[in-house]
């Protein structure tokens, strides 16, 4: 088994007035090149936006961008004609394939949004351009892991075109979940939302992220209560 910890410190930082956004992995200014990736997960953002601004209209192409929201609302506009309000308790995914604009922004004018903005390498480039986005609450579970992303458009959640898993668990103090690699060869990119967990013997609290590759299952164990995003990714692009 192998191990890598980001500390929610280490992070790299941006902070634009209207936009405060630490980076797990080198984006724009902060380059790091011991934390360029982790296999095919490019980008984790976390994204303050304060009220009335966003980010506007801009490129992507052959990317697959995952926004997931943590507090208030975020408006989303793009070149395919998708206008939607995605927020807490939502999932969004962009496949950029062969190109496409969109526009992010708090459609609040009193509070900041916050949300994850993630990126992901495809396994095919120049797909069609696809969006959608839909609503977790219904599948959320306590104390268990339940899948918000997947290869399959068949599967829970939203699909993206990559052999990448992502799921989502809510944990009181002292409950575990193990969660089983599905395909061999992939890793697993832990990152806490909020609270305390210990993985492989490892103490870890909000916003901390760790990677574990070459093992068959990880359990996280919340040493206080907890939210968890576990993203399992092909290690090799």
């Amino acid at each position: 088994m192998n191990t890598v910890i980001h500390k929610a410190e280490t992070r790299g930082k941006a902070n634009h007035g209207w936009l405060n956004s630490y980076h797990t992995f080198s984006f724009a200014n902060y380059q790091n090149p011991e934390r360029m990736n982790f296999g095919v997960l490019r980008v984790l953002n976390d994204d303050i936006v304060q009220a009335g601004m966003g980010f506007g209209t801009h490129p992507h192409d052959n990317m697959e961008i995952i926004s997931i929201p943590l507090e208030g609302d975020l408006e989303h506009k793009d070149s395919m004609g998708n206008v939607a309000i995605i927020k807490e308790g939502d999932v969004q995914i962009m496949s950029a394939g062969t190109g496409l604009t969109h526009s992010e922004k708090n459609k609040n004018s009193d509070k900041e949004v916050k949300f994850l903005q993630i990126w992901v390498f495809p396994k095919e480039k120049n797909v069609t351009p696809r969006y959608d986005q839909i609503s977790i609450k219904e599948i959320a579970k306590e104390n268990e892991f339940y899948q918000v992303v997947s290869p399959n458009k068949e599967d829970q959640g939203v699909w993206l075109h990559q052999d990448a898993w992502f799921n989502l668990g809510n944990f009181t103090k002292g409950s575990s979940d193990e969660y089983k690699i599905k395909k061999e060869g992939n890793g697993v990119y832990v990152f806490i939302l909020d609270g305390e967990v210990e993985i492989v013997g490892e103490n870890l609290s909000k916003r901390d992220g760790m990677g574990v590759w070459n093992t068959d299952s990880i359990n996280v164990k919340a040493t206080e209560n907890a939210r968890v995003l576990l993203m399992e990714v092909p290690m090799n692009r």
